[in-house]
């Protein structure tokens, strides 16, 4: 058997050895009839390994989620998805790590920072509908900045719209800069 240098036997030294621990009648086993071209089963003697859930390198999630590597690195790092099982010191995701990932694109698409999708997911799993307080909050911000959006558009809009070759010597420009400067935001600044 070999051993790390720490004393300890490797790990690949321990997988042989409970390997050959398990009796043939074990569940992780199966006996199988091989059938070369006969007409009459004859017995084998090979063994077929049942193999776990497969589980996935970095490379392997990072093309399966369309994330980059470092992108999944950090993610780990952060708290965000679990820190892996390692294999021969390479990362090992379990296959449901796709689905996290995707729950991840799906909170950034609504707007979510990597921030809140960690305290939304981690609300998820204390209380079935922790959740809930932290998408309110988000729904309003989102409001807040639609409406912003809005009277941006609104305020090019009317500025493209403008009689002035200048914008600059626009009345109706020069109120809203004088309103802006007031602490007004766009949306009372921009009344048109």
């Amino acid at each position: 058997m070999r051993h790390h240098p720490s004393g300890q036997p490797s790990a690949d030294a321990v997988g042989m050895t409970e390997l050959a621990d398990h009796r043939p009648d074990h569940p992780l086993f199966e006996r199988h009839d091989v059938r070369l071209h006969q007409s009459q089963p004859t017995p084998s003697s090979t063994l077929e390994v049942k193999m776990p859930d497969r589980h996935l390198t970095i490379g392997e999630l990072a093309k399966r989620t369309g994330v980059a590597t470092s992108a999944l690195r950090y993610y780990e790092e952060f708290g965000l998805i679990p820190a892996p099982a390692r294999t021969s010191g390479q990362r090992r995701y379990p296959e449901s790590t796709v689905g996290l990932v995707g729950v991840i694109l799906a909170l950034r698409d609504v707007g979510f920072s990597l921030r809140e999708s960690k305290a939304l997911l981690a609300a998820r799993r204390q209380a079935v509908d922790g959740w809930r307080q932290l998408a309110h909050r988000k729904l309003a911000e989102l409001d807040e900045q639609i409406a912003k959006s809005q009277a941006a558009r609104e305020a090019i809009s009317h500025a493209l719209r403008c009689q002035h070759e200048d914008i600059a010597t626009c009345p109706n420009f020069a109120s809203v800069i004088t309103a802006r400067l007031a602490g007004k935001p766009l949306q009372e600044a921009h009344r048109h």
